[in-house]
């Protein structure tokens, strides 16, 4: 069952026999209870693969002619599972393709092995990699690869399409981390109706242990029980063969 961040923290302080409140702003013990959940729900989803945080997105493209296969992943973007992207030569038809992630240094090889004076290749300095990259500019895009785990590179382009590659045609999927408000009493964290008793129970032991000298045992056993069923029941949706692809590309 979800809860309002403000129904979170009265529960909490009803438990410390601290003093009622109605906003969050009452009280300054009530603002710092909110900030405990806020910390927690933080480390919550920063150490876990959890389902409901997947999510669509678009790259977003340098747009410069020097880098025209370069991208940054959107803020709070945990992990990256995949891209597609639309090569389509015709106005409006879709055609989406699935990009191969390689290493780095594969990326180097394929780069490597074009002749830098061709007509069809383009020089392209790279800071991340602090090398140049030869990419090709007479087809679409089939690689891509980071050198620092935010700038995305492609291995080509096509220049009679397009001047770059363009951030409306790319289709990305991965874990975005979602914003907390800690200042809104109807505000709601974005997490499955099943890991909210699990971050109630840890937000109320390390609201125990830091504000009333040590957590309550019972507390403590809750969370640990809530940890192991928050563990075991991820998804909503029934999956056969999960497959484990946490680590951004």
């Amino acid at each position: 069952m979800k809860m309002t961040l403000l129904e979170m923290v009265q529960n909490i302080l009803s438990d410390m026999d601290s003093e009622e409140v109605n906003s969050i702003s009452d009280t300054n013990e009530a603002a710092q209870i909110a900030q405990v959940i806020k910390s927690t729900y933080n480390n919550l989803i920063a150490t876990r693969f959890i389902p409901e945080l997947a999510q669509m997105f678009k790259l977003t493209s340098l747009s410069s002619s020097a880098r025209p296969t370069h991208f940054t992943t959107p803020s709070r973007i945990k992990n990256l599972e995949f891209i597609d992207y639309n090569k389509a030569e015709n106005v409006g038809e879709v055609k989406y393709s699935r990009l191969k992630y390689i290493e780095p240094d594969d990326f180097l090889s394929v780069s490597d092995s074009r002749d830098s004076l061709s007509s069809n290749v383009l020089q392209v300095l790279d800071y991340q990699a602090d090398t140049t990259l030869l990419i090709r500019k007479d087809i679409m895009p089939s690689y891509y690869t980071s050198f620092d785990d935010e700038h995305i590179v492609m291995d080509a382009y096509k220049a009679t399409l397009e001047s770059t590659l363009q951030s409306s045609k790319t289709r990305a999927y991965g874990i975005r981390f979602p914003l907390f408000d800690a200042n809104t009493d109807s505000f709601t964290p974005d997490i499955d109706d099943t890991m909210f008793p699990y971050l109630l129970a840890e937000s109320k032991s390390t609201a125990m242990s830091l504000f009333k000298s040590g957590s309550d045992p019972k507390i403590e056993q809750a969370a640990r029980r809530q940890k192991v069923y928050v563990q075991n029941d991820m998804y909503k949706i029934n999956r056969s063969n999960p497959k484990n692809r946490y680590g951004r590309h």
